[in-house]
């Protein structure tokens, strides 16, 4: 697309997920991936071959992270930005609206939309608006237009015009079984969207997708853009292609907007159920072993444990002693399949917390 402006999407990076600043127990942690999928996802910015970097929100996991996290959350970013690359940021709902340690991402290339706004800038000669808002927790499918106003977009001159959000449009798409959004308070309708923008540039869907119909199957009036996030942060996911986009938009109408999805390596998800019973631990190990069997090295394994387990095996299904029977390169983790678990010397549930097994024995995610 000749003169077009070159944006590089990405969104929902959940900095800070499984990166505690001082972890207990020393085994791989998935959120060293986290931070390398980002770094991978912002190359064409720090080699400059893109014009605008917009990061649909979430940037982190959560709204509180040690500063550590903070600074390698901003530092690439300050990079990018350093080498002349206007940085726009969304904050989204893990975020709670606010970016957390936002005095460590200051530089005149930086902007946050931390409120309603409107930021114009040049962009090899085209005026460019890029109008936003944070997330917002209250409905917002009634409250879409006055949110969207007051960001000032109609006051701002600009021949080309684009949305930055964090939040669900109707017709989105996640899961395994395809859920889909459609009515609900905080799904924004499609025929709220103005033709004024050439293009929605959101994260919130984790699945990469574009809308460019509603529900009706009418055209909209922009097109919707999700880049998904950039790792699997849920077994929900474990069948997704994660990666970011490349937009090009021009302020000519005609020439509408394209864009390019591009694909991130993202750790592989797997998930295996294992039945218990009386079993002695020898036999509980070869059980397990042959649930390792044929996955990758850097699987993120999550087992499924239903049944009665023997107090001489508890041990058995403790993560400290999973991992021995797995490689390091493994992430382990226990869910309950809803069975009743009992630790034969105390005879007290253990019930999931979280979906995560709460069981005497057993370490968890540490």
């Amino acid at each position: 697309m000749r003169n077009a402006i070159r944006i590089l999407l990405l969104a929902d990076t959940h900095l800070g997920f499984d990166l505690p600043a001082q972890p207990r127990v020393q085994r791989r942690r998935r959120g060293h991936d986290f931070l390398a999928n980002y770094t991978k996802a912002l190359e064409p910015a720090l080699s400059g071959t893109v014009d605008l970097v917009v990061h649909g929100g979430d940037v982190f996991h959560r709204s509180r992270v040690p500063a550590s996290v903070a600074y390698q959350s901003y530092e690439p970013l300050l990079r990018v930005a350093r080498g002349g690359v206007p940085v726009f940021l969304v904050p989204g709902n893990h975020e709670r609206a606010r970016l957390p340690h936002s005095g460590l991402a200051s530089h005149p290339c930086m902007h946050a939309f931390d409120r309603a706004r409107t930021f114009v800038l040049d962009v090899r000669g085209e005026s460019v608006a890029l109008s936003g808002f944070p997330y917002e927790r209250r409905g917002i499918r009634s409250r879409f237009a006055d949110v969207l106003e007051s960001t000032g977009w109609r006051a701002a001159a600009a021949r080309l015009r684009l949305l930055c959000m964090h939040h669900c449009v109707e017709g989105a798409t996640v899961g395994p079984a395809d859920f889909t959004f459609t009515t609900a308070a905080d799904v924004i309708r499609g025929r709220d969207l103005p033709a004024e923008f050439a293009a929605v540039l959101s994260g919130h869907i984790h699945r990469h997708q574009v809308l460019t119909r509603d529900l009706q199957g009418r055209p909209l009036a922009a097109p919707v853009l999700y880049p998904g996030s950039t790792e699997r942060t849920s077994l929900a996911e474990r069948d997704e292609t994660k990666g970011f986009m490349i937009v090009e938009a021009s302020a000519d109408a005609s020439a509408g907007v394209r864009w390019q999805f591009h694909r991130l390596e993202a750790r592989p998800l797997v998930l295996r159920e294992l039945i218990v019973d009386t079993a002695a631990g020898a036999t509980l190990d070869a059980r397990v072993r042959a649930l390792l069997t044929g996955l990758p090295a850097n699987a993120v394994l999550t087992i499924t444990v239903s049944g009665r387990l023997a107090q001489q095996a508890c041990r058995r299904l403790s993560t400290a002693h999973l991992r021995t029977l797995a490689p390091a390169t493994m992430n382990i983790q226990l869910r309950a399949a809803g069975a009743s678990f009992r630790h034969a010397r105390t005879r007290r549930q253990a019930a999931p917390r979280d979906g995560v097994l709460e069981l005497p024995f057993a370490n968890r995610l540490q």
